[in-house]
This record gives C-alpha cells, sequence and structure tokens, in this order.
C-alpha cells in the first residue's frame, strides 16, 4: 500500500528524468492527458506493486526508486528478473495484452510510481497515435533486455561467470567507462544477487571473497571496488581460471549482509 497515502509529488513537465522516458516524452496535448489519468504515490521500502498472476490492474511508471522483478519457482525459490530503475515502465505487456502479470514487483527502497488503471491507460493510447508508438518502442526495449539476460546470465556456464557479468553490467550503467577502478553501490543484497545468477546466498559469499583474494574486486558494506577491471572481464568471458567456491576461502565477517 502507499506510504501515508496519495501525496501531491511533481508533475511529468517538472520531472528531471523525463526526457528519457517514452511516454513522458509527448506533445503538450498527450501529456496532459497523460497527467489528467495517472495517480503517484508514495511506496515504503518491501512494498508489493502487484504479484505474479494477479489480473493486470494497469501500468506502473517508477518516478523515483528502485523496484526488483522477480519469478517464483513450484518449490518456492524466486529467481530475481532484473531491478527496474526510475523511468521504468512496468506491467506493461500484460496491460496492453490483457493476460496476468508475468512477475512480481516490490520496491526496494522508498520510491515514488505512478498509477493509471488499464482502461484509461488503453483509451490514452487509442487517442494518442504517438503514445502508442513510444510504448512499443518500449515493448521492444524490454524483449531485447530480455534476450541479453538470457544470453549473459542463462547461457554462462558457471555462477562465477554470471556474478561477473552482472557486475560488470553495473559498473557500465553507473561507472565512468573509463574509469580503471570503478566504485558503486550495489543495487541489491547478496541474497537477492543469489537469486539473479540461480545460486544460493553462501555461493556468491565465497565468490566474492575469491574476487577479493585475486585482487580483483571487494565488497564491503554494499560498496563494490573493482581493482582489475579487466581481470574481471575476462573472469566474464572465460579467459581465465574461474573463481572457486572452496569453503575455506571464506572470513567469517564476509558472512555480513551486503547491504
Amino acid at each position: 500500500m502507499p506510504a501515508d497515502g496519495i501525496r501531491n509529488l511533481e508533475s511529468c513537465r517538472g520531472c528531471e528524468l523525463r526526457v528519457e522516458r517514452s511516454v513522458c516524452v509527448l506533445g503538450a496535448g498527450a501529456l496532459d492527458a497523460f497527467e489528467r489519468i495517472k495517480l503517484r504515490s508514495a511506496y515504503p521500502k518491501d512494498a508489493v506493486l502487484f504479484i505474479e498472476g494477479q489480473p493486470p490492474r494497469g501500468i506502473f511508471m517508477l518516478c523515483k526508486g528502485k523496484v526488483k522483478l522477480s519469478l517464483c519457482a513450484g518449490d518456492g525459490k524466486t529467481f530475481i528478473l532484473k531491478v527496474a530503475q526510475a523511468g521504468d515502465l512496468l506491467g506493461i505487456s500484460a496491460t496492453i495484452a490483457g493476460k496476468p502479470y508475468e512477475s512480481t514487483a516490490e520496491t526496494l527502497e522508498p520510491s515514488e510510481v505512478s498509477f493509471i488503471k488499464r482502461e484509461d491507460f488503453r483509451r490514452f493510447l487509442k487517442a494518442n497515435p504517438d503514445a502508442c508508438f513510444r510504448v512499443a518502442e518500449q515493448l521492444g526495449r524490454n524483449y531485447s533486455n530480455a534476450c541479453h539476460e538470457v544470453r549473459s546470465l542463462g547461457l554462462s556456464q558457471s555462477s562465477g561467470e554470471k556474478l561477473c557479468k552482472l557486475l560488470l553490467e553495473w559498473i557500465q550503467r553507473h561507472c565512468a567507462p573509463n574509469d580503471p577502478e570503478p566504485r558503486m553501490r550495489l543495487p541489491i543484497t547478496q541474497d537477492e544477487i543469489a537469486q539473479m545468477i540461480g545460486c544460493c546466498r553462501e555461493t556468491v559469499t565465497r565468490l566474492f571473497a575469491d574476487l577479493k583474494r585475486r585482487g580483483i574486486a571487494d565488497c564491503r558494506t554494499s560498496i563494490l571496488r573493482v581493482h582489475d577491471r579487466n581481470a574481471l572481464q575476462a573472469l566474464a568471458d572465460n579467459r581465465l581460471a574461474p573463481l572457486k567456491i572452496s569453503r575455506e576461502q571464506v572470513p567469517s565477517q564476509s558472512y555480513s549482509r551486503v547491504a
């Protein structure tokens, strides 16, 4: 549920991320129509926006914060599909197709989200052809990103290779391209990293321990420091001996939660 009800938050016109969003980059008339049908709310950490298998109520535009999208297997295991960033549209394919939500969306931190009811959104698209084109672009990017995730993580041979590829993807997104020793705050915990690369929490801890032992990277209090970006890339490309997960490598303090 929204935190303390609905707040009167900034409009799309004044949003600093407007130029990066597919739906918000519209003409004045269409943008005004979009403003009239959206309901923007504040959510606390760990709030659920929608649940996998639930009938689509509408779309959610993430205005500020982070949201994880996850799938739940029959045995209770959770697999994280992605971490949505500010500007992402969530639940869009289910809303348009009238099919149940494909995943569960849960906030990772206090977030601001705009909700548009399915009926209102469909009428908005019919009345605004440019918005239809923008939404089609978004769906195309979603498909392309899904293929990239399958190729990058699903087809990797080992958990270590998957972890290195995930870290490199975050570095490329959040750090300067020419920084030889990038540093960033991890967007999710080690538990959630394990859910994202399909292994257990203990394996992720041991993989980080081997990265530290080799002098390639280390992670303390959720801050990732990469000391050898080329070596991390070589591990991701399977050009170096794979990371080890031997129990004796892991110092006791490395079992602490990342974030």
